[in-house]
């Protein structure tokens, strides 16, 4: 596996970037890829099929200029910034493998990186939900998935260090919540891990065994989506 750390100038472009990798392993294979990012800006992100005006809390958004994009993968909306550590994973999919179907992969992928972090804090780390992972009930990352024939992407979010009052600010209560949430609200439910980037990326590049760095990614592609569908209204505003 690769390992490619690389945020780039704007949050269409981190999200292009995402959807631009799995392209291009599908259309050409390659090694799987595990990728970081990290955004300085403060920026909403629903879930491919998220409906923004149940989600997001539109006129704070507006009022506070924080821009609301849309991600090609399924899942829950999230508010992005600094302190949030963006992990994806591109994996090839094949019959005999957990990652055969979408139910196994969540397992598969879920379970590897919740004893990463259970390694790193030595402290009891669960798999809630069904993409969720939580301390002591508290959730700190979400994660979602996107399938194609031989690849998929698998992408989610630590909060390291985030400012979590931002969230009650500019989202909603979620439509769909899972059991163990018990209708909290998010500074009820939310958490921080409190542990550096750096740590976060070397341990979850060990466990993948993400060795090589990937030097060639998809420029062209990454920018023709950024600027054609992830900077548009008619993507982001669809639902």
């Amino acid at each position: 596996m690769k390992h490619l750390d690389l945020t780039l100038p704007s949050p269409a472009e981190n999200l292009a970037c995402d959807e631009a990798l799995l392209d291009a392993c599908e259309e050409n294979g390659g090694k799987e890829i595990l990728r970081f990012w990290e955004s300085p800006e403060t920026f909403v992100v629903v879930g491919y099929a998220n409906k923004i005006t149940a989600e997001v809390n539109v006129t704070n958004c507006g009022a506070k200029q924080i821009p609301i994009f849309r991600r090609c993968s399924g899942g829950g909306t999230v508010l992005q910034g600094a302190g949030c550590l963006n992990y994806t994973l591109i994996l090839r999919i094949t019959e005999s493998s957990p990652l055969a179907s979408i139910s196994s992969a969540n397992k598969f992928i879920m379970e590897k990186n919740r004893a990463v972090i259970e390694n790193l804090l030595k402290q009891s780390i669960e798999v809630r939900g069904h993409t969720d992972l939580a301390i002591d009930g508290l959730k700190f990352s979400g994660n979602s998935q996107r399938r194609k024939k031989s690849f998929l992407l698998f992408h989610g979010t630590f909060l390291l260090n985030f400012d979590l009052a931002l969230v009650g600010d500019f989202l909603e209560m979620p439509s769909k919540q899972p059991d163990y949430r018990a209708s909290r609200s998010h500074g009820e439910f939310l958490t921080n891990l409190n542990l550096s980037a750096d740590k976060v990326k070397a341990a979850l590049k060990k466990s993948w065994n993400a060795i090589e760095e990937l030097k060639d990614y998809p420029k062209s592609e990454i920018q023709k989506l950024a600027n054609e569908k992830y900077s548009t209204d008619e993507w982001n505003l669809k639902f």
